[in-house]
């Protein structure tokens, strides 16, 4: 059986490495005699809607290059439960089969279909529970006083007047002051 595997990390700044997840995926493959035909890797949340490496794969398994995807765990290829429900329907009718290899689901059998649903639905649930719990704690903070995002940066705005005096573009002064461009274009414009 040909299989492709897909991996999502939620951060492209070297901190997550989808090389664990794929590791674990080829060894799987291997063990049981499958053929690997593409590997899929995405960086990005998995709340977002596009995602470039899981496009390919869709448009992929439309074209039948494989005969089932193989993911780490579901909740690194699907954003919620309808999302993950609606790629399954679609693997169905390309009869692409699909495998979450650590909750061991696979949708080639009628327990692997059923534990997928089950799974997916426990799994937005989790999502929405730690998307509570972040409001809440950033609630918490709030109300303590504490000052949240980046720091304020003072800059003199009669420093990056003289600097466009002497020519210098507006990208320029903001890498010469360590400012974004519209903080130095808010100085010019006060």
């Amino acid at each position: 059986m040909k299989v492709a595997l897909y991996a999502r990390v939620s951060t492209i700044n070297g901190k997550q490495d989808p090389e664990m997840q794929l590791r674990e995926l080829r060894a799987y493959c291997t063990r049981r005699g499958w053929e690997i035909s593409s590997e899929y890797v995405d960086h990005i949340s998995g709340a977002k809607d596009k995602r470039p490496a899981l496009d390919r794969l869709m448009a992929d398994a439309h074209q039948r290059r494989f005969d089932a995807v193989v993911v780490w765990r579901f909740d690194r290829f699907a954003r919620s439960t309808s999302h993950l429900l609606k790629a399954l329907e679609t693997f169905r009718a390309l009869g692409v089969e699909f495998v979450s290899l650590s909750e061991q689901v696979d949708t080639s059998t009628p327990m692997g279909k059923m534990m997928f649903t089950v799974l997916g639905a426990v799994a937005e649930l989790e999502r929405s529970l730690i998307v509570e719990r972040v409001k809440a704690g950033l609630r918490n903070a709030r109300a303590k006083g504490k000052r949240l995002g980046r720091p304020r940066v003072s800059v003199s705005p009669a420093k990056i007047q003289e600097l466009r005096a002497e020519g210098l573009t507006l990208r320029e002064i903001a890498t010469r002051c360590r400012v974004s461009k519209t903080t130095v274009i808010r100085a010019l414009s006060s």
